[in-house]
């Protein structure tokens, strides 16, 4: 698996001696709550997901750690997954499991190179993303990066006892690389 580097963050695959405090985040709802659902897997079966993930574009497991350049150590994750079984595109996710990393542009960083990365090395000719409408920081990185909201489902994700909204963001891979700088 390739490893990812920009200015700030390196997305790089998640070693197996990281999985315990990864899968502490996805079972933590404070950390994933409000705004999507949290994992109540095994261990067992986190771990087999995560190593499984290279050969099933429909997993949902983390495809790459991101980390600091100038401080190693996992402060989130982004994954990718094929979104519907007959449209041809993917969609992207993302964490920021360490909340003293969150509001310092990370993030963004971490999901524009993994958007990048995708265009450079598939086919694909979108990528999309979908977000809580009430998630604010999660739609200002979508559209910070390029983006488009193409719409609302409303009524499409269950979690904490309600159904919640959800905006469809994507970019096409024409739109991505107009907007991309030469090299």
């Amino acid at each position: 698996m390739a490893v990812l580097e920009g200015k700030s963050v390196r997305l790089r695959p998640l070693r197996p001696a990281e999985y315990p405090g990864v899968f502490a985040w996805y079972n933590d709802p404070e950390i994933v709550a409000p705004f999507d659902r949290f994992s109540t897997d095994t261990f067992d079966s986190f771990a087999r997901s995560v190593e499984t993930a290279a050969d099933d574009p429909r997993s949902l497991a983390p495809r790459f750690a991101v980390e600091r350049v100038s401080e190693p150590g996992v402060i989130g994750l982004v994954g990718h997954y094929l979104a519907h079984p007959v449209l041809e595109f993917v969609d992207v996710w993302y964490i920021l499991g360490d909340r003293a990393a969150r509001g310092k542009g990370y993030g963004k960083e971490a999901v524009r190179l993994l958007v990048d990365h995708l265009f450079r090395t598939e086919r694909y000719a979108r990528i999309g993303a979908t977000c809580d409408i009430e998630n604010v920081p999660s739609y200002r990185l979508l559209e910070g990066i390029g983006l488009r909201r193409e719409g609302t489902l409303h009524g499409a994700l269950f979690h904490h006892g309600t159904w919640h909204d959800v905006y469809v963001y994507g970019v096409t891979r024409a739109e991505w690389e107009s907007r991309r700088p030469p090299g």
